[in-house]
């Protein structure tokens, strides 16, 4: 399933250069299926969609679909059925065994849709869509409100309208990074890509490109942590002991559950020698490290995967 926010970065794309575009969403499914309810997809007319919604054997009808609707900024509904065992003696079984329930969103008919995703991208809640009746689609996150009413509804494949279905689209996980590194530039992609947004603290001249890789930057000391609250998870990174522990100093006031230092359990020996010991009871208990999941290799490149691979465990909720 592709990450919430690669689909959430092209919406926005495709809204600002005003292109015809629909946004796919999975409302309902039943039986087995490749993605679960909440699922979305951009189609863009001429392009390649972004995000899937099966493993690509669905792809073609559903953008045939989108692209109607977006012609005609009606809303559209769509119902997949793969169930029957018909398919498996013709030769056109899709793989899975299961329904979809789709709808249609046509993007320019979105209104405050950006702002919508901006406070998304941004941590402030909790993204509700709800389907209110057959035309009706309310959006709402936090403060912001908004209502969408299509005086269109188009149906695909017998597919029903479906009111009173409500889907939550929780906001990105979002990362604190202490100090750049050889890893930075390989790591914060690998997580922009499973969906993490980034904050980098660097204030080392060397270091300062690594910036590009990052959702925000804040050149500067970590002695004011920004909104540390809003963070799933902070790694400490700098290959420095001093600013380690600094910085392992800072993290110790701040609630963010997971917490992974970078280097060899040496180095977190070392480390807590010298940082007090209520700093210390307030570390160990979300302190990983080393940070990552022993998947072999050496270098940047290896290690960058060893510590995504650990977040998205994390983020997932899947145990280690």
């Amino acid at each position: 399933m592709t990450a919430l926010r690669t689909v959430m970065d092209a919406s926005l794309v495709a809204h600002r250069h005003d292109q015809t575009a629909t946004l796919a969403i999975v409302v309902q499914t039943e039986g087995s299926t490749y993605v679960r309810a909440g699922a979305l997809a951009l189609f863009v007319t001429d392009a390649t969609p972004v995000g899937w919604l099966s493993g690509g054997c669905l792809e073609p009808e559903i953008a045939r679909c989108a692209a109607e609707v977006a012609q005609r900024n009606a809303l559209g509904w769509m119902c997949i059925d793969t169930r029957d065992d018909e398919d498996l003696f013709a030769g056109s079984a899709v793989g899975c065994r299961g329904k979809l329930h789709i709808a249609l969103l046509p993007l320019r008919q979105l209104q405050q849709w950006p702002q919508l995703v901006a406070a998304w991208q941004a941590g402030q809640g909790t993204l509700h869509l709800q389907f209110v009746d057959e035309g009706v689609v309310d959006a709402s996150l936090g403060l912001h409100r908004q209502r969408w009413e299509f005086a269109e509804v188009e149906s695909f494949h017998d597919a029903p309208a479906l009111a009173a279905v409500e889907l939550q689209l929780p906001p990105p996980p979002s990362l604190l990074v202490l100090g750049a590194g050889p890893e930075t530039g390989f790591l914060l992609p690998q997580l922009r890509t499973l969906g993490w947004m980034s904050t980098l603290i660097e204030r080392r001249p060397r270091w300062l490109a690594q910036a590009q890789h990052a959702d925000a930057f804040i050149r500067g000391s970590f002695e004011d942590l920004p909104h540390a609250a809003r963070f799933d998870a902070a790694l400490v990174m700098h290959h420095h002991f001093d600013m380690d522990r600094e910085a392992l100093t800072a993290l110790a006031a701040t609630a963010i559950p997971f917490l992974g230092l970078l280097g060899p359990r040496r180095r977190h020996d070392d480390l807590f020698k010298l940082i007090p010991d209520a700093l210390q009871a307030r570390l160990s208990p979300r302190l990983h490290s080393p940070v990552g999941i022993k998947l072999g290799g050496q270098g940047p490149q290896a290690i960058a995967l060893s510590i995504a691979a650990q977040l998205q465990l994390l983020h997932s909720g899947e145990r280690q």
